[in-house]
């Protein structure tokens, strides 16, 4: 097992391609593990407490797997909401269409909760950012398009800022990373409240080392 000093080992409890890279390009070597949480099981209808709760529960069950461990574990969850309206990930393009026709000239405020955990104290921070995004005027031709294209299924807001959903953004206010589904600043703080610096190596690796003892220990 690692001693206390040596770097954690940093799991990211997502099956996200784009939380995943996110993560490598600030210099981390994520350790993937998919949850598999029965989200249903959250009914909560306020979407920053909706959301917390849901990257919570995420990341707890994921750090089953690494009891006793020297292991950082990491857990998100986004929703769109909408005048009240929460959005989850539309799995059909019947509703996927429906929703961009509601957002299209309009704005909402993408929601993304985070769960940090430290394996050897058992210590979580749990932290929510919100992000306002600005809706291009979309016509029914590109919206069909879009959502036939396949990259809005399955996604938080129904668009991918960083691939075509791009294209029909007009503006973002706030974290941009936190559209991506993880918002780099909130970990940043995170990672800072638990106790952890960051450094970076020669080889753009991020290094994270503990600065103080947890008060329980």
């Amino acid at each position: 097992m690692p001693n206390s000093t040596s770097s954690p080992l940093f799991v990211l409890a997502s099956a996200s391609p784009a939380r995943r890279s996110l993560l490598q390009n600030a210099g981390f070597e994520p350790i993937v593990r998919v949850s598999d949480f029965d989200e249903a099981q959250i009914q909560v209808e306020e979407p920053s407490a909706l959301v917390q709760a849901l990257a919570k529960g995420k990341a707890e069950v994921v750090a089953q797997q690494f009891l006793g461990q020297n292991a950082l574990i990491v857990g998100c969850d986004s929703v769109m909401c909408v005048d009240g309206e929460i959005y989850g990930k539309p799995i059909y393009p019947e509703p996927a269409i429906a929703m961009w026709q509601k957002m299209r000239g309009y704005y909402g405020t993408l929601f993304t909760g985070h769960c940090l955990i430290e394996m050897q104290t058992w210590r979580s921070i749990v932290r929510v950012a919100a992000t306002t995004v600005h809706f291009a005027n979309a016509t029914d031709a590109e919206i069909a398009s879009y959502v036939n294209s396949g990259e809005p299924l399955h996604c938080a807001g129904c668009f991918t800022l960083e691939g075509l959903g791009g294209l029909l953004i007009e503006k973002i206010e706030g974290c941009h990373t936190n559209v991506l589904g993880l918002s780099l600043p909130v970990l940043r703080h995170m990672l800072d409240e638990m106790g952890y610096a960051i450094s970076f190596s020669p080889g753009r690796k991020a290094i994270l080392e503990r600065t103080q003892l947890d008060s329980n220990q």
